[in-house]
């Protein structure tokens, strides 16, 4: 997605720099998108925030509460397969 084409925009008082509508819809970055701004040797890099902070599975393991009986690998096997069947049916 290189492009030669030099775009020239402004820092406002306030700081804020207006990303030409070309960019922003190429980006798809609509109104209230968070961005990172990063700076690097070459200027300033913006990439788009992720939607949700990164965690390690035994951050989340347990956070959902169950009732019932623990699933047995094989329970936990045939449901993954039937499901897979199920949407391949589907298809």
């Amino acid at each position: 997605m290189a492009h030669t084409e030099q775009i020239i925009t402004t820092v406002s008082t306030k700081g804020q720099v207006i990303l030409p509508k070309a960019i922003r819809q190429r980006r798809e970055w609509d109104t209230g998108t968070r961005l990172i701004v990063e700076e690097t040797a070459d200027g300033v890099l913006l990439k788009r925030a992720p939607a949700f902070a990164a965690t390690r599975p035994d951050e989340v393991f347990g956070l959902l509460p169950f009732k019932g009986e623990p699933k047995s690998l094989e329970d936990m096997e045939a449901g993954v397969l039937a499901e897979a069947r199920r949407r391949h049916d589907r298809d």
